[in-house]
């Protein structure tokens, strides 16, 4: 197995030898697993191009190391356990040899519909087994797979599919969640009704058995085309640097990004950062509440944990149903030890009162771990005191999509932790602070923005389709670095605090969206003739979204007019994105080349107007005072 540090000197020393000999460090990590062919060179790379390569040579295939390497010694070990939507449902667990088995015979079910190495498919499912067995199966033959979140909408599904041309789409008849039935298939059928011309076979899993229309030729049911399989289904040889998954992000501009991610280094650093972010030892019972739509979902439900031979928990449902106890219910009755949840659920069910948490037996939890935006003070002690009963450390940890795995982070029961901090970087992560010009910021009790000057296994490779513009996005705001998009502090101890991003992105309840892409949405609206997005403090989700939006002709009915606006976000990307706040107004606040100036806006979302600098330099500068008397506070 790779490194897990165990104490404090353990991480300094591991730390010390990542930085002096990086690849010295990646390759003893490396050599833990099962590769079929070992690699000729550990690392090769430039951040000017960019082109990183890990592990130059090597052949392996994901699967044999997340199952095929485990059956000797635990076959017998539950390998996933779930947790379905409705809490009087028996739990499923899949040992790792019946995981094996169905990995095999769905990864034959996809030869057989003519998925080959290399073929993109597009997964829109709940959070259920199938959905964890499809992914690996599509790993097996060397199929890309590229999960997309069941909450967006056709319009974003299609544009998806079209963007990486898949060829197949995996789906559910219907998604239970909570209280709702919600009609996947449909949505699906919606999308590949919008020249989706590249998809040739839709799989559909009889998940609730709801009455769905069919395609025929092109529409197969799981249970036909997989049952039948043989369950021996050998890994197909992959190269180190050949696509794993395509997994699409927000950017500042209306276009998702399709960040790849590759084999080898992707491996290698999701089972390290597992295995000594969550400390996880054998007979551990693991349950990240992610959704498999996110990084998080790929990297810390499905890979991470399985490379380890871990028994990792899949959740379908919600956390307030069916009421606001779920979440430590199940802690409770799979007496999980390590538990991953992201700060907008924690603060929900923080507001939800604390007799919720009370009445359940939380003492089997080591490990608490809080993911996809900085966790406020407040929460934090909450979580603490309420949840780990003191006696569990929070992991408060920092990572992007981008990023493949958990970059900055306490180690529990190791290093020390501190509200609001990420704290320190993982062993092999050397991140930087620099000024606006690039310039370093040395020393300590410093601000700047934070920059990682050297490459580590699971970073990105590039964005689908579009090398230059995975170049531009993160390589060329400074030289020879890999720039974040994220402020940060580094408090006098050397502790990292991320303060949030810089550029024109929204981080609502740990998700990103891109305010170009809202504001995309918005304007599809007949009467919108412009709008601009921007987020705003929000007790709940960290961030909300405020839309200020310039009509055509007047509205009667200002709230008939939102509500229409919501519903066309929710056409066009999903309800994820609908704006919490709308404000019509006749002028946005620009200079005189044209350029919005959200800064001002942001300031009057946020209720603070108290210094909005110099705004008579703006082509409008009158609009402002309009904007703040109608700002909806």
């Amino acid at each position: 197995m790779t490194l897990q540090v165990k104490s404090l000197a353990e991480y300094k020393d591991a730390y010390q030898r990542s930085v002096n000999d990086p690849e010295g460090f990646w390759a003893e990590q490396a050599e833990t697993f099962h590769w079929q062919k070992k690699w000729d060179k550990t690392l090769d790379w430039n951040f000017k191009d960019p082109d990183v390569k890990w592990f130059v040579g090597g052949k392996l295939n994901i699967t044999e190391n997340c199952l095929d390497r485990h059956l000797a010694d635990r076959g017998d070990q539950v390998a996933i356990l779930f947790e379905p939507n409705d809490p009087s449902q028996a739990n499923i667990s899949y040992t790792y040899k019946e995981l094996h088995a169905a990995v095999c015979k769905t990864a034959n079910a996809l030869k057989a519909s003519g998925i080959q190495k290399g073929d993109r498919v597009c997964f829109y499912m709940p959070m259920v087994p199938e959905l964890a067995i499809a992914v690996l199966a599509c790993a097996r033959v060397g199929a890309i797979h590229s999960v997309v979140f069941a909450g967006f909408s056709a319009q974003a599904l299609a544009d998806r599919i079209k963007d990486s041309t898949c060829k197949m789409v995996i789906c559910s008849d219907y998604n239970n969640r909570g209280a709702k039935n919600i009609p996947v298939k449909k949505v699906v059928d919606d999308a590949l009704a919008m020249d989706c011309d590249s998809i040739k076979t839709v799989l559909v899993h009889r998940n609730t058995g709801g009455e769905v229309e069919m395609e025929a030729g092109r529409d197969k049911w799981w249970h036909e085309e997989v049952d039948a399989q043989s369950a021996d289904c050998p890994a197909e040889a992959m190269d180190s640097e050949d696509m794993l998954f395509i997994l699409y992000t927000s950017g500042s501009t209306g276009k998702p990004k399709g960040v790849v991610h590759t084999c080898g280094g992707y491996m290698v650093y999701t089972c390290f950062s597992f295995r000594n972010v969550f400390q996880y030892q054998d007979g551990d019972v693991y349950w990240c509440t992610a959704d498999i739509g996110w990084i998080t979902g790929h990297s810390y439900i499905v890979y991470g944990p399985l490379l380890a031979g871990a028994t990792t928990v899949m959740f379908e449902g919600v956390p307030t149903y069916p009421d606001a106890g779920r979440f430590w219910e199940v802690c409770d009755k799979l007496k999980v030890n390590q538990f991953y949840t992201a700060p907008t659920a924690i603060r929900a069910l923080m507001a939800k009162g604390d007799e919720f948490v009370d009445k359940y037996d939380l003492s089997t939890l080591k490990v608490i771990g809080s993911v996809g935006e900085p966790i406020n003070e407040e929460a934090w002690h909450w979580y603490d005191e309420k949840v780990g009963r003191g006696h569990a450390p929070i992991v408060d940890t920092w990572w992007q999509t981008e990023t493949g795995g958990i970059m900055i982070t306490p180690l529990p029961g190791i290093t020390d932790t501190k509200p609001c901090f990420a704290s320190y970087p993982m062993p092999g992560i050397q991140p930087i602070l620099v000024d606006s010009q690039g310039a370093l910021v040395e020393g300590n009790d410093v601000e700047g923005l934070l920059c990682v000057k050297f490459p580590w296994p699971s970073m990105l490779r590039t964005t689908y389709g579009d090398h230059e513009r995975c170049r531009i996005t993160y390589f060329s705001s400074f030289e020879n670095l890999y720039f974040t998009g994220d402020g940060a502090r580094r408090d006098a101890d050397g502790r990292y605090r991320i303060i949030g991003r810089v550029d024109d992105v929204i981080n609502v309840s740990g998700h990103r969206m891109g305010t170009a892409e809202v504001e995309n949405a918005i304007d599809e609206h007949p009467n919108v003739v412009e709008s601009a997005v921007v987020g705003y403090p929000h007790d709940i989700k960290g961030q909300g979204i405020y839309a200020y939006v310039i009509i055509g002709d007047p509205v009667p009915d200002e709230d008939a007019f939102r509500k229409e606006i919501l519903a066309v976000v929710t056409k066009e990307i999903g309800p994820i994105a609908k704006p919490d706040k709308i404000q019509i107004v006749s002028g946005l606040p620009k200079t005189r080349s044209g350029k919005i100036m959200r800064r001002i806006l942001r300031k009057v979302a946020s209720s603070d107007t108290s210094n909005l600098g110099d705004i008579s330099t703006l082509l409008n500068p009158e609009v402002v005072e309009e904007v703040i008397n109608g700002a909806l506070v």
